[in-house]
């Protein structure tokens, strides 16, 4: 079976897209990270989300507001969300790896408005634009990079409604980030440590300072030690990661953080030696990216344990059930959080 390329998709949705009727009605004027001015609906209640960091956001600020989810949540994700939306269908992405969206699934859903956070350039700028002049459906767009997170939430809030909400969610990430920066006043740059980001059960998967993917390593103070150029994913090989001598290793999957200990080719890298390597969480959504949306915060709170436990004030399974309950809803209970962070 052949697939369209993002180009072909594209076309596909704005065909479809504009026989539909426009359903958005004009409200307030916005403009957003593309410059565009758009007119807003009033409390919009029907609500598309273009990928998973949009749907992230989404969920956090307003989650009555969902027409469904980028992709079904895991069985492990279950506990950690609210679950009048657990059910609600999954409908695809509009943007980032596999343009799954089913357009007819799309028109039944009748979105007010649709939302996306993340990358700003040309590709998702004309995405949206296009999309929206040919549907009549607003297609807002918010820078989703980790210094703008606090007054990305406050914009995502107005354009949901939501202020007071999006106002409690933007302070704590404020107080997050200036608790961060606060510990690393006091710790030199040469006591930072360097850190390599494994992905993929062999670990040989990585991203590079220019990465999102990797952007929370810089901003916990640490130093990425990949040297891959560009800003996506990269495979090296374990001679390279000896070479790069990380102190300390963060995995995404599980095998690679249970096996690495025994696997020949990442003996004598200081972080195995040392014990320091960790698994992210990710439940309901990952620690590092997967997606990078506010979820990240959390990966703050528990990278600064990990990075720097003699600096890191206050209880870490605390620090992350309140996040957890202030963003997701449900508050995970002590036993909850210890499995959450036990890797």
């Amino acid at each position: 079976m052949m697939h369209p390329t993002r180009r072909q998709f594209a076309g596909l949705l704005l065909a479809a897209l504009a026989a539909a009727p426009a359903l958005a009605q004009e409200g307030a004027p916005f403009a957003d990270a593309t410059g565009r001015l758009l007119r807003l609906p009033a409390d919009p209640r029907r609500v598309f989300a273009a990928g998973p960091p949009a749907a992230t956001l989404l969920y956090a600020l307003k989650p009555q507001a969902m027409v469904g989810w980028v992709r079904a949540p895991k069985p492990a994700d279950l506990p950690f969300l609210r679950p009048e939306v657990v059910k609600l269908p999954v409908l695809g992405r509009l943007t980032g790896k596999g343009d799954t969206l089913n357009l007819e699934v799309l028109l039944a859903a009748k979105p007010d408005l649709i939302v996306d956070y993340g990358s700003v350039n040309a590709t998702y700028a004309d995405l949206a634009a296009r999309v929206q002049e040919q549907a009549g459906v607003p297609y807002v767009l918010v820078d989703g990079s980790f210094a703008a997170m606090p007054q990305a939430i406050r914009q995502m809030a107005r354009v949901l409604d939501v202020p007071e909400r999006g106002e409690k969610l933007a302070r704590h990430a404020e107080t997050t980030l200036a608790d961060l920066d606060a510990m690393l006043a006091t710790i030199p740059k040469a006591e930072r440590p360097g850190v390599y980001l494994a992905r993929g059960p062999e670990g040989t998967e990585t991203a590079g300072p220019g990465s999102i993917n990797a952007e929370i390593i810089a901003r916990v103070g640490a130093r990425n030690v990949v040297e891959a150029p560009g800003d996506g994913l990269a495979n090296v090989s374990p001679e390279q990661v000896q070479a790069w001598a990380p102190e300390v290793i963060i995995t995404l999957d599980r095998d690679f953080a249970a096996n690495v200990g025994q696997m020949p080719e990442w003996r004598g890298i200081p972080a195995v030696e040392r014990g320091r390597v960790y698994l992210a969480p990710a439940a309901p959504f990952g620690f590092i990216d997967a997606p990078p949306s506010v979820n990240r915060l959390a990966g703050v709170i528990w990278l600064s344990h990990k990075l720097y436990p003699q600096a890191a004030k206050g209880d870490l399974h605390r620090q992350i059930a309140d996040f957890y309950e202030l963003f997701y809803g449900p508050r995970p209970d002590e036993a909850t959080v210890r499995a959450l962070l036990g890797g």
